[in-house]
């Protein structure tokens, strides 16, 4: 979950590391350091906590001429937020960053009596410690020695004071991206870090000794073998990692929805069909499947809640949702006919990943839906779908959760030709009304007045209820959470037609319930759940479709939606629960980008 930058090149690494943190902040913005390594040996170390912005202070202050260095932005895992816990971490001809956890820190340091030897409280520096015990000249070796000690997760970029102007890098689970350019060699823990200085990347294999130096960039297995990484090439630029002109990433990122979608959904249709041969993907996964579990974590995770009800419905197949965190600890039930989807907008969530692994050993099929080429997730799944988000930088994901929900309703009607529960023109017809979403998402951004009038009723409130049934309850999840992460309100998601049964208890005079009412079928349930919060106290708000009759006395604020039909009224919906997150988090002055205690991708357990 942290932020991780290394250069070795021709220009000054203080300013490419500073400005590589700053764009990696959204991983990690507890603290940050970095470590410069000049030509003579002599290293330079500066870490504060709190923002890129009091590193780059202090930094300025002193300036460094150095060719070489690592950066680190921290999310603090072991020991709290401080000066001497932030990374870099050195001990003696060790300095090294580090994202990941190293779970038997306490038997390495006990084992090699280093518990005199340590500073701060992580386990980042038993590490250095213990690189530093096993090193005698030779960093490949060291390496190599290392990695059969230590258990768990990491991303290591490391500088051993003996050898300047090289980086050495080396990674279990946690991701590493590196680029080789005109200016030098560039390691990171993600693409954004690298975006400005080459189009051309490739990720780190695991189990491999990465070294970096201004002229090149080697890689060798553990038998001392060289290694030919795959290169990939950036699909956006690095206009797309900008503001833009907007206040906050995330505004940005609410905004470009209409367009991501149908970059998402354009290329796939053939015919007005969904078709995913052309990505390598046959029909004979999906006529085989007779049951579909789907994988994933927080949003990605109600995502596949809103496919689940489109896909039980369209279908007529069991389809199951599983935390990624808790599935490998329960009994799955999966086997050669189950059809598992996994979905990670980074694909390289922990949790989603050891969940892909433990599916795929019960003899499934994976499919991953992600928005990262050449991530973990992508390359280890049997198939995968990308997503056409582009960068996303706000942590609080918008434009991703959007395309994962187009993909889960292109599987969906490509399963449902195969299965023929749809003709294929009722496949037409619904991809048409899938394509028509994005037009409904822009008239819900163009005209914001009730979303604005509503966050009056909201941001004093210290909890909120988000109430519906049927796919209404299913993207209401993500609403309750968009609200919660960004603006500290404590905000969940109920099904309507269960405030009887104890939920209803928490309701006072004036405290916000948020209802959604898009489903005809049931508009009138949900109305009357409605009025059995209204009647005590509750300052409602009232997302339904724009001409749907209700009295007046019913809601407090009343935010109308495009009409459309039920099962596509989630993708306006969402844009909306958005924006009253997002707007609700700026009325109360909080950092809506980087939101307390949060980071952008969990990358460790």
């Amino acid at each position: 979950m942290c932020g991780i930058i290394g250069y070795s090149g021709s220009f000054s690494a203080q300013k490419i590391l500073l400005d590589g943190l700053e764009q990696l902040e959204y991983r990690g913005y507890d603290s940050a350091g970095i470590a410069l390594l000049d030509e003579d040996g002599k290293l330079y170390l500066q870490k504060k906590a709190g923002m890129v912005s009091v590193l780059r202070e202090a930094c300025e202050a002193a300036p460094v001429e150095a060719r070489c260095g690592i950066g680190h932005t921290r999310w603090a895992t072991h020991g709290g937020v401080s000066d001497v816990n932030a990374h870099p971490h050195s001990c003696g001809q060790i300095t090294l960053i580090h994202n990941g956890i190293i779970e038997n820190y306490h038997e390495i340091t006990a084992a090699f009596g280093f518990a005199d030897r340590l500073r701060s409280e992580t386990d980042t520096e038993v590490a250095a410690c213990l690189l530093d015990h096993l090193y005698h000249g030779d960093p490949f070796e060291t390496l190599v020695k290392a990695a059969d000690i230590l258990v768990g997760s990491y991303a290591f970029c490391i500088l051993f004071q003996d050898h300047p102007g090289k980086i050495f890098c080396i990674r279990r689970v946690s991701p590493l991206v590196a680029a080789h350019g005109e200016t030098g060699s560039f390691v990171a823990s993600d693409l954004t870090a690298l975006i400005a200085r080459s189009r051309s990347y490739f990720v780190v294999p695991e189990a491999t000794v990465m070294v970096l130096s201004a002229g090149e960039i080697s890689l060798f297995d553990q038998n001392g073998h060289s290694v030919a990484p795959e290169l990939l090439t950036v699909d956006w630029d690095v206009e797309s990692a900008q503001k833009g002109g907007y206040p906050h990433f995330m505004l940005k990122e609410i905004h470009e929805q209409p367009d991501v979608l149908e970059n998402t959904i354009r290329p796939r249709l053939f015919g007005g069909l969904p078709d995913f041969r052309e990505e390598g993907i046959p029909d004979e996964l999906f006529e085989k499947c007779e049951n579909i579990t789907i994988l994933a974590c927080g949003t990605a995770m109600y995502a596949g809640m809103v496919g689940k009800a489109i896909m039980e419905q369209i279908l007529r197949l069991p389809v199951t949702v599983h935390i990624a965190s808790e599935f490998r600890y329960d009994t799955p039930l999966l086997d050669e006919k189950t059809l598992t989807i996994v979905i990670s907008q980074s694909g390289e969530t922990i949790d989603t990943l050891a969940a892909l692994r433990l599916a795929r050993e019960c003899g499934s099929r994976t499919l991953a839906i992600v928005n990262v080429k050449g991530s973990t997730i992508a390359r280890e799944s049997d198939y995968v779908l990308y997503t056409h988000a582009g960068p996303e930088i706000a942590v609080a994901s918008t434009k991703a959760y959007m395309v994962q929900l187009a993909v889960l309703y292109l599987l969906t009607c490509r399963l449902a030709l195969l299965k023929e529960t749809f003709t294929r023109q009722e496949g037409r017809c619904f991809t048409e009304e899938l394509l028509a979403s994005s037009s409904s998402i822009r008239q819900v951004l163009q005209d914001d007045r009730a979303v604005k009038r509503a966050v009056k009723a909201v941001k004093r409130a210290e909890n909120a209820f988000f109430i519906g049934r049927g796919l209404d309850y299913a993207f209401s999840l993500e609403g309750a959470l968009k609200l919660k992460e960004i603006s500290y309100i404590h905000a969940e998601a109920y099904a309507a037609g269960e405030l009887k049964h104890g939920t209803i208890a928490l309701i006072e005079e004036g405290t916000p319930v948020i209802a959604l009412a898009t489903q005809e079928k049931i508009f009138a349930k949900t109305v009357s759940n409605v009025r059995e919060v209204k009647a005590r106290g509750a300052a409602v708000i009232l997302i339904a479709k724009a001409g749907a009759k209700t009295d007046p006395d019913v809601y407090d604020i009343r935010i109308d939606l495009p009409v459309e039909q039920d099962m596509f009224t989630v993708f306006p919906a969402a844009a909306v629960l958005q924006l009253l997150a997002y707007y609700t988090s700026d009325a109360k002055g909080l950092n809506v980008d980087k939101p307390r205690n949060l980071a952008k991708s969990v990358t460790v357990e």
